[in-house]
């Protein structure tokens, strides 16, 4: 029974549902999946990869704060997109191949400016940040915050975690703000705990 009812889903969304996406994204691989977004704006800047899966009420918008200002929001091959995930671009916003997030993960490249005192942040301007890149690999866990800044491949990002600074490849980082605190050694072949510095510590895991 639920080999039928997954026949009959493949086939409403390819007859339905994918061909006004491949219409209306960026570019949108034949084998990428999404189901019931809550939002998608800037769709022409939204390009999605191959066995990519967005799954339920996923917000993705890939608005410039200047109509002149080139902005991408690229999902690679492989990535799954957790439930309730939110990818906010005004510039650029890569994930890496096979990116994993888990769910009510934030993803932006901006953020709200808040000097002027006198006004509400409501009615400031989105101030943009760095550019942000999902190395491949990597792992989000759940209600993991990335705000311009970088997670390196195959680095894991552990749970309400809120990353402002770049993380290093095959790094683990928890904490907000997330700091490094185990590390991948390629000369001992296992994960290790380190520093606050990154610096190996002599402590087996």
């Amino acid at each position: 029974m639920r080999f039928i009812l997954n026949r009959i889903t493949t086939l409403l969304y390819y007859s339905l549902i994918f061909p006004f996406y491949k219409l209306t994204l960026g570019s949108l691989h034949v084998r990428g999946r999404i189901y019931s977004p809550l939002k998608i704006a800037g769709r022409r800047n939204i390009h999605i990869g191959k066995c990519v899966y967005i799954n339920y009420r996923v917000w993705l918008e890939a608005s410039p704060i200047n109509k002149d200002t080139d902005c991408r929001l690229e999902i690679g091959d492989g990535c799954n997109i957790g439930n309730f995930n939110h990818i906010f671009v005004t510039r650029s916003v890569i994930l890496g191949k096979n990116v994993l997030t888990a769910d009510k993960v934030y993803i932006s490249d901006c953020g709200h400016e808040y000097t002027d005192v006198s006004l509400p942040i409501l009615h400031q301007p989105v101030k943009q940040l760095r550019n942000v890149i999902i190395g491949d690999g990597a792992w989000l866990g759940e209600n993991v915050c990335v705000i311009g800044a970088s997670v390196g491949k195959g680095s894991v990002v552990g749970a309400n975690s809120v990353v402002t600074r770049d993380i290093p490849d095959f790094s683990v980082a928890v904490g907000s703000p997330a700091k490094v605190v185990k590390r991948y050694s390629f000369e001992k072949k296992e994960w290790l705990k380190t520093n606050e510095e990154g610096e190996f510590l002599e402590t087996r895991l």
